[in-house]
C-alpha cells in the first residue's frame, strides 16, 4: 500500500507541446458518436500510465520518437483521434475529423525507476508531472482528444501517460488503439485487427423506447454521506492470492475473482462509510457487452463505448449483517441482465432522458482491468513493469475503482484497487479489509 504522501520528489523539464498528425491524408468528415458514447457519465478524461525499464539490446532507441514516428502511423487508421469532439443539438456529441492531431509532449526526468521503490502502483508520486495540462482534464469539447507525455529517467526507461477520452473508446476499445501503436512502433505496416467506426450499432431507436430497467440511472435524492472531494486521499490495496484464497472462503459457493473483489470492495467501503442501515447502497458493474450481441462478428475491430453498468441495490444494513456471499449473489444477478436489448435500452434512454448522469448517491462503479492485459503493452522495450490506470476515481466521481493485474515490488502477482475515500474513511476501509482477510 502506499498513500499520497510519498516522500519522493523529482523535477521533469518539459518541452513544448506539439500536435502529431496522422502520418497520411485522411477523411474530413464528420462522424457522429452513438448513444451510448455521449452519455453524461463518460464525458471525461481517464488516465493511464505506462512505466518501463531500460532495455538493454534496444541502446540507441530514443523511445520518445519511436513512440511518436509510431504514433502518426497508427493514427492513419484511427483517424478520428486526431479530429475535435463537436457539440450539437439536444447535446448530441460527434467528432469532427480535422486530422489536426493529437497532442504529444516530450519530456525528461532527474530520476530512476529504482528510486521510485513500491511507488510503482497509483498514486504516482510527481504524478502533475508526468501528464502536461491536467489542470483540463475535464474539457473534452474543442480540444485534443489524446493528450500523451513521454518522459524520459535517468536510468534509460521512460513512462508514458495518456489522456483516453472516454467519449471514444471503453477499456477493450484503448487496449485495441494501444495493440495497433505497439505494433507500428515495433516495424508493422498497420495493425492487425483493423479498426471498425460503426457508432450505429448503439444508435437509439426511432421512436427510441426503454424495455429494460436500468435503475444505475435512477435520479434520487438522499442523506447519505457524500464525499468531500476536498479532503479525498488515493490509496491502492494489493490483493495476494492468498488473500483472494481467503475471500472465496468466505463465499458458501463457487465465484470468479471479480466477484469476490468487488464483493469485499462494496462491504468493506460501506461500513466505512458508516452509513444507516436503512441507506441505499448500489454497487455497478462494468460488463463488457461486445459477448452478449447476436452476431459479435460484427463488433471484431468497434473500439467505440460498448459496456454497461447494471446496479446491484440493497440497503447497508442488509450489505454489512448478511456477509460476502449475500453481495456476491446480487453483484452476479446484475451481471446477466446485460445483452444486446440492454444495451439498445440504454441507448434509447440516454435520448429520452437527455444523457443523464448515472445514480451517484450511495454508489459506487467497478471495472476490471485483467482481461485488458495493459502491462503487455509492448513498444519495444518489453511488458510495463505497470500499464493501467493512473489512479482511482472517473472523472469527477471518487466512487469508481479499478482491478488492475500488477506485480508487486517483491515479484509477487497480485491484482491492486485504486480508491478514493476521506482519510478517515480511508483509515477505516483499510482496517476492514484487513479484518475480513483475517490480517
Amino acid at each position: 500500500m502506499m498513500n499520497s504522501s510519498s516522500p519522493l520528489m523529482f523535477t521533469v523539464r518539459r518541452r513544448p507541446p506539439v500536435l502529431v498528425p496522422p502520418a497520411a491524408s485522411t477523411p474530413s468528415e464528420v462522424k457522429l458518436l452513438s448513444d451510448i458514447d455521449d452519455q453524461e457519465g463518460l464525458r471525461f478524461n481517464i488516465p493511464f500510465i505506462f512505466i518501463y525499464r531500460h532495455e538493454p539490446s534496444i541502446t540507441g532507441k530514443d523511445p520518445v520518437k519511436v513512440l511518436k514516428h509510431a504514433l502518426s502511423q497508427t493514427l492513419v487508421y484511427y483517424y478520428p483521434f486526431a479530429g475535435r469532439i463537436r457539440e450539437g443539438v439536444g447535446r448530441k456529441l460527434m467528432v469532427d475529423c480535422t486530422g489536426e492531431g493529437v497532442m504529444f509532449v516530450e519530456a525528461e526526468a532527474d530520476v530512476t525507476l529504482d528510486q521510485f521503490g513500491d511507488s510503482l502502483q497509483p498514486p504516482f508520486p510527481c504524478f502533475q508531472e508526468l501528464l502536461h495540462d491536467v489542470a483540463d482534464a475535464e474539457l473534452i469539447i474543442d480540444r485534443p482528444i489524446r493528450l500523451i507525455q513521454v518522459t524520459r529517467l535517468k536510468c534509460g526507461g521512460f513512462i508514458l501517460v495518456l489522456h483516453l477520452n472516454h467519449i471514444m473508446s471503453d477499456g477493450a476499445g484503448t487496449k485495441q488503439f494501444m495493440n495497433a501503436w505497439t505494433e507500428m512502433a515495433r516495424g508493422a505496416h498497420q495493425p492487425s485487427i483493423q479498426p471498425v467506426w460503426r457508432r450505429e450499432i448503439l444508435m437509439a431507436r426511432d421512436p427510441p423506447h426503454i424495455t429494460c430497467n436500468h435503475r444505475e440511472y435512477e435520479q434520487i435524492l438522499s442523506p447519505i454521506k457524500e464525499e468531500n472531494t476536498n479532503t479525498i486521499v488515493h490509496q491502492s490495496f494489493f490483493f495476494r492470492s492468498s488473500d483472494i484464497a481467503s475471500l472465496r472462503r468466505l463465499v458458501p459457493h463457487q465465484c470468479t475473482t471479480f466477484d469476490v473483489i468487488t464483493a469485499c470492495f462494496w462491504c468493506c467501503r460501506t461500513k466505512a462509510l458508516q452509513l444507516q442501515p436503512y441507506e441505499e447502497v448500489r454497487m455497478m458493474c462494468i460488463v463488457n457487452a461486445r459477448p452478449r450481441f447476436s452476431d459479435n462478428r460484427a463488433l471484431v475491430g468497434y473500439y467505440g463505448n460498448c459496456f454497461a453498468y447494471p446496479a446491484a441495490i440493497t440497503t447497508a444494513g442488509k450489505l454489512c449483517e448478511n456477509g460476502l456471499g449475500y453481495a456476491v449473489e446480487l453483484i452476479r444477478k446484475v451481471k446477466v441482465e446485460v445483452t444486446e436489448e440492454y444495451m439498445q435500452s440504454v441507448a434509447d434512454l440516454m435520448v429520452i432522458k437527455e444523457r443523464c448522469l448515472f445514480t451517484t448517491v450511495g454508489s459506487c462503479v467497478i471495472s476490471d482491468l485483467t482481461r485488458a492485459k495493459f502491462r503487455e503493452v509492448d513498444f519495444g522495450w518489453g511488458e510495463a513493469v505497470y500499464g493501467g490506470v493512473a489512479k482511482g476515481g472517473a472523472g469527477p466521481f471518487p466512487g469508481a475503482t479499478y482491478i488492475v493485474p500488477h506485480k508487486n515490488v517483491n515479484g509477487e502477482e497480485g491484482l491492486i484497487l485504486p480508491i478514493c475515500l476521506s482519510s478517515q474513511d480511508m483509515k477505516r476501509f483499510a482496517k476492514e479489509l484487513d479484518e475480513m482477510l483475517g490480517r
